[in-house]
């Protein structure tokens, strides 16, 4: 019974670590997009996304990550005693890429408080689709399991990469069109 206590702590927390980290990529484009005004409204701005990306990070994000990665392998023991299934095996791998993802957007984060702005917002726009794809690869890992196919599964995660690069590229030229 205590394990579905977990298994629904672990998922909230999950689900604001995602929230997150789909957000904070697009306060680092608003933020890069700052630097095209002029001086007071880019300081204005500035100032407003450093404190908004502040409280997110340290207040939902980082908390969230450290939460899920602590009840992770409760829940592990809870189900499966460490055993390993494939399926689990897969989705672990997925989720130690999403922890040095998670890593990646915190060094953005400290870069653009300190004023640095390495990435394009174009890049940025990229770079924040890349949680999305953690997202859907892992919840299928869990939720489908063994009957997941794995050929099938890849060809399909391959697919909405190559979905979501279009989708970008058509939202680019319809914003230089304005």
């Amino acid at each position: 019974m205590y394990y579905d206590y977990l298994i629904a702590v672990h998922i909230i927390f999950i689900v604001t670590w995602f929230a997150g980290m789909f957000y904070m990529p697009r306060l680092f484009i608003y933020n890069t997009e700052a630097n095209g005004k002029d001086e007071k409204t880019k300081e204005i701005l500035h100032g407003q996304f450093a404190i908004m990306m502040r409280r997110l990070w340290y207040v939902i994000t980082i908390p969230s990550a450290i939460i899920t990665l602590i009840l992770g392998p409760v829940v592990w023991y809870a189900k499966y005693n460490f055993a390993l299934p494939n399926w689990l095996l897969i989705k672990l791998v997925f989720v130690l890429f999403l922890y040095l993802y998670f890593f990646s957007l915190h060094r953005i984060f400290k870069q653009q408080l300190n004023g640095i702005f390495k990435y394009s917002s174009q890049q940025l726009r990229l770079w924040n689709e890349v949680s999305t794809v953690f997202l859907i690869a892992i919840v299928m890992l869990a939720t489908v399991k063994d009957s997941l196919s794995f050929v099938w599964g890849l060809v399909g995660l391959i697919g909405l990469i190559i979905l979501l690069m279009i989708a970008i590229r058509i939202y680019k030229r319809i914003r230089n069109k304005e």
